[in-house]
């Protein structure tokens, strides 16, 4: 059964870091595009940052980027989510997902709505205090 682990998620201070990795098993990962989405207490799921299945293409929502760098290794069937200079607005729980659609859809846009991926990791809490 596809499967897909978070870790790395923790409590760090307002400025710090944290690498947050998905673990994917039972898919054919070189070839699913993936994202990371975050959701906050009484907030819906959003979108935070996508990669495409060969890696070469990457997307940001604008409260991140520049400070999230997303990226994979298909050998290691594996992806990050660097976060730099956290704000305690990243605090969220966070989930990684993977499209297997991404190779079909490959010369169309990365994907940054949730309907559009298919398996989700169990979620990683991230929180940052001031």
């Amino acid at each position: 059964q596809e499967q897909l682990v978070e870790s790395g998620g923790g409590l760090v201070q307002a400025g710090g870091s944290l690498r947050l990795s998905c673990t994917a098993s039972g898919q054919t990962f070189t070839q699913y595009g993936a994202g990371w989405f975050r959701q906050a207490p009484g907030k819906e799921r959003e979108f935070v940052a996508a990669i495409g299945w060969a890696g070469d293409k990457t997307a940001y929502s604008v409260s991140v980027q520049d400070r999230f760098t997303i990226a994979r290794d298909n050998a290691k069937n594996t992806m990050w989510l660097q976060m730099n200079s956290l704000k305690s607005d990243d605090t969220a729980v966070y989930y990684c997902a993977t499209d297997r659609q991404a190779y079909r859809n490959r010369y169309g846009p990365l994907p940054q709505t949730r309907t559009q991926y298919d398996v989700w990791g169990q979620g990683t809490q991230v929180t940052v205090s001031s």
